[in-house]
């Protein structure tokens, strides 16, 4: 669907089009560096070429009303009834953001520049694929509001505004990373970011000969539903004994290799000493991954990638069978170079790097082994690096 068939939808929807804008969000990848956002680590994401669209028009009746061309569902609310409602689903995400705005505003008093808008929404990034739909329509809806409002909000406040709207509203515990992937993405470069710092810099992704290849599990995954708060809160734990050691140390992302050498024993707790093992190494070895992809090493990159895997599998325990498939079928492939999870797992995606030569021998003989293996059937995506969040003109 492009702009001028959204524009015409919407007329559909809400018997008027005079007057509205359209805004973009896109998905992310996270390349390497998974479950070290939160802990204050690096990451390394890249926004997509698909996300969500927002077709947007300002009301003067303190109605916002939000319908999207994905899901039946339409939702409509006050100001005063900004409250997160199990039954109003994926609207929950918009209305987040619309009630942060409005506290970072200072109050409803504030936002007089108009007074309710209307929302038609239409996102193509595959739902509950771990890549950052929710980060999406967040920013979109960020970026729509504070524009159509003319307030000039900088883009990273708007990243931080929509981490606090899942956070807060929402009730996941995310860390920054999506977000600020979504907002802050540039086209053909990864974002090399340190999330307690909020530190970045892009590094451009030269891959000549390559494709990035997103493949989907198709097993549905419920972030909210998920064991990701249960693995925060163990990191959490793992963190306030290391502190008591190391007290110069505010989250795991500034515990070296070398210094959880030192302090390893100190976490009786296995499950714990595992998680903490992971978020430790994948630290190290985002910062070789970045370093690599500067050098144009290009294989060593991928080795890395495999290694991360590994360690969500086996240490961070949120692969499952379907990503193992993958990331196992995947490997055999020649071609494929690198290969791992991506998202915070329990289903979603895995992300490969592959010659260009060999996508089609890797999309069939790797869909077939997965659905002998699981019973489903897999899908794939050929990805290009996009731009940040935008108004369309």
């Amino acid at each position: 669907m492009n702009a001028v068939e959204l524009r015409k939808r919407f007329a559909e929807e809400y018997g008027y089009e005079e007057g509205v804008r359209i805004f973009f969000a896109p998905g992310r990848v996270n390349l390497i560096g998974e479950h070290t956002d939160y802990n204050g680590g690096y990451v390394f994401p890249a926004a997509l070429t698909f996300g969500t669209w927002a077709a947007v028009c300002p009301r003067e009746d303190g109605i916002y009303r939000f319908q999207s061309t994905n899901f039946e569902k339409k939702v409509e609310s006050s100001v005063s009834e900004l409250i997160y409602k199990e039954e109003d689903d994926w609207a929950n995400y918009p209305k987040g953001v619309l009630k942060e705005l409005l506290l970072e505003l200072a109050g409803p008093e504030k936002f007089n520049h108009y007074n309710g808008a209307d929302f038609l929404f239409y996102g193509n990034i595959p739902n509950g694929a771990g890549l950052s739909s929710s980060a999406s329509i967040e920013l979109v809806t960020g970026l729509a509001l504070s524009k159509l409002a003319g307030i000039d909000i900088p883009m990273i406040e708007l990243v931080k505004l929509a981490q606090r709207a899942e956070n807060c509203f929402v009730g996941v515990n995310c860390g920054i990373m999506d977000q600020f992937a979504v907002g802050m993405g540039k086209k053909g470069q990864a974002m090399a970011l340190k999330c307690d710092t909020l530190e970045y810099h892009y590094v451009p992704v030269k891959i000549d000969g390559y494709k990035i290849v997103i493949t989907n599990t198709n097993k549905r995954r419920g972030l909210a539903d998920s064991k990701y708060n249960e693995r925060r809160s163990e990191c959490e734990q793992g963190l306030e004994l290391i502190h008591a050691e190391m007290p110069h140390v505010k989250s795991l992302g500034d515990v070296s290799l070398e210094g959880w050498e030192k302090v390893r024993h100190v976490i009786k707790d296995d499950v714990i000493s595992r998680r903490i093992e992971h978020v430790i190494t994948e630290n190290e070895r985002v910062i070789e991954a970045m370093k690599a992809l500067e050098e144009n090493d290009i294989n060593q990159f991928g080795r890395l990638m495999k290694k991360s895997h590994e360690s969500l599998r086996d240490f961070y325990e949120v692969t499952g069978v379907e990503l193992d498939t993958l990331f196992e079928e995947a490997s055999k492939i020649d071609g494929c170079i690198g290969t791992r999870m991506t998202g915070a797992g329990f289903g979603g995606c895995n992300v490969s790097f592959v010659k260009e030569d060999a996508v089609d021998t890797f999309k069939a003989k790797v869909a077939e082994k997965y659905t002998e293996k699981t019973g489903l059937v897999p899908t794939f995506y050929i990805c290009e690096i996009g731009d940040g969040a935008k108004e369309m003109i």
